[in-house]
């Protein structure tokens, strides 16, 4: 068995050289800079002799109300996306299953999924053209008697129900596939033996469709609790501004406006390692919730 993986199974390992170039490139080699969250950073003298602070840093960031803003910001944005985001891919993959017109089920669901596939600079620059004072949505409400037009994207007030609401339009058509996947694994006699008994669809949904993929909703509910301090970077950094900062300012914003446009790199450090440490927690949280209510497991 050791002789015939060493001489024909190299080519396979070669494979991975380039992922794993890639890895230690991006992932692996930038995690030294993390050394930089523990200094007061002189780009002139460089990260390796810039004088050591300890925590003052992390001092700092616990006593800014930007810091605290953009948490809270965080938090709200990513568990509403993470409610919406299971609600309706289940109740779409429910309602879709039911379809009997098997081109019409495909045609839909291939409709929903495509969104998935585009770029959110592309999605950001589709709504901003929606939602502008002049676009397709003031229009039709002006028409309607609303006598001035609503900036949406420059109002804290409907700036976050726009971040989870595009959001959920882009990605829950590719959630359904999963939730349309374990419905299939559901006993057809399940549903035969329902319909001698005069269930209608609804109950049909409710008492056999819901408890067949409980185990699936739970195991994503659970996963998904790693990306609590994952608001979506590339969708807010594209479609928010200065005003709406207050309530639509993330971790990661954040960390690029101090870090980059106010060349605070220390500090932007501080938040990210931060960040960080506390999604490794969740991640580790999720895994055993997942493997303890789903019976998942990697390891």
């Amino acid at each position: 068995m050791r002789g015939k993986f060493h001489s024909g199974n190299y080519h396979y390992l070669a494979m991975l050289i380039p992922g794993i170039a890639l890895l230690a490139m991006f992932s692996i080699v930038p995690m030294f800079g993390v050394v930089m969250a523990f200094q007061n950073f002189n780009p002139g003298k460089g990260m390796w002799h810039s004088p050591y602070v300890g925590f003052e840093n992390f001092s700092y960031m616990f006593h800014n109300a930007a810091s605290w803003q953009a948490i809270r910001n965080t938090l709200i944005i990513s568990v509403s996306k993470i409610i919406a985001g299971l609600i309706v891919p289940v109740v779409f993959a429910l309602f879709l299953n039911e379809v009997k017109n098997m081109f019409f089920k495909r045609f839909v669901q291939t409709i929903v999924y495509l969104p998935h596939f585009l770029s959110w600079v592309i999605v950001a620059g589709i709504i901003k053209d929606i939602l502008a004072s002049n676009g397709l949505v003031n229009v039709l409400l002006m028409k309607l008697g609303v006598q001035d037009p609503i900036l949406f994207l420059g109002s804290n007030f409907w700036f976050r129900p726009i971040v989870v609401g595009t959001d959920v339009w882009k990605e829950f058509g590719f959630s359904a596939i999963v939730y349309l996947a374990a419905l299939t694994n559901i006993n057809p006699s399940l549903y035969e033996a329902a319909d001698i008994d005069g269930a209608t669809r609804m109950q049909k949904i409710r008492y056999i469709s819901l408890p067949g993929i409980q185990t699936t909703v739970i195991l994503l509910a659970t996963l998904s609790l790693q990306s609590v301090l994952n608001a979506g970077f590339d969708q807010i950094f594209n479609l928010y501004n200065p005003v709406v900062e207050p309530t639509g300012d993330i971790i990661d914003t954040y960390v690029y406006r101090v870090g980059f446009e106010q060349v605070n790199y220390e500090m932007g450090t501080a938040v990210g390692l931060f960040k960080s440490v506390i999604s490794l927690l969740l991640i580790v949280t999720a895994y055993k919730l997942a493997s303890k209510f789903a019976g998942y497991r990697i390891f």
